[in-house]
């Protein structure tokens, strides 16, 4: 079974980029980065989506992440869910922070129970098929929807959701053009799939 090693997030400055996903989301090492100038308009087509324990640690890292330059495109509100809001990060890249739960439970923390990266793509049963093909195995799904890959040991989920569904749920017109801005590691090889997301070749994440 295919898995995925890393999840690299190319931007500009990768000093101040990291500084941001080290003090105002507390990761450190689960997401790579890289420098590029490679041109980007409008909705790069995913997000990185934190799952955390409580509606106290989500409002604790949007608040982080709004006092470090990141600016608000969902306020952070209970939903059918749960609770949670989205963010776009300095850097361009947009942070979704969600738990499913509705209270705190607990004493407040910031820890990060999961990341998820959502890809927005035109056609999920088509992706579905690209990626089955590639050997990953598929973990949830549902029709057309939404797919969910089981990657592994890999610090990073990965799913995908239609575009247009994706960027309502995210605040942001579905529209973009240019580069994504991200590059997806694994075993699978080097490829694009159809939705233009780029994947490089890299050794497996070690079983713990």
């Amino acid at each position: 079974m295919a898995t995925i090693a890393s999840v690299t997030l190319e931007v500009a400055d990768p000093t101040a980029a990291h500084r941001f996903h080290t003090e105002a989301l507390g990761l450190d090492t689960r997401i790579r980065l890289r420098a590029s100038q490679e041109s980007t308009t409008g909705f790069r087509g995913f997000t990185m989506a934190l799952t955390v324990p409580q509606p106290s640690t989500v409002d604790d890292l949007i608040g982080s992440a709004l006092a470090a330059g990141a600016t608000s495109l969902k306020p952070a509100t209970k939903s059918f869910w749960g609770y949670g809001g989205v963010v776009r990060a300095p850097d361009g890249t947009i942070w979704k922070v969600a738990t499913s739960a509705k209270k705190d439970t607990g004493p407040g923390t910031r820890r990060v129970d999961e990341i998820v990266l959502l890809l927005g793509v035109a056609d999920v049963a088509a992706s579905r098929r690209f990626y089955v093909e590639r050997g990953l195995g598929v973990a949830r799904s549902f029709g057309r929807a939404y797919v969910e890959f089981d990657t592994g040991p890999s610090p990073v989920k990965l799913a995908l959701y239609r575009r247009r569904a994706l960027a309502r749920d995210l605040g942001v017109p579905p529209e973009g053009s240019g580069s994504h801005r991200l590059v997806l590691g694994g075993d699978a090889g080097s490829f694009t799939d159809p939705d233009g997301f780029a994947w490089e070749s890299v050794s497996p994440v070690p079983a713990p």
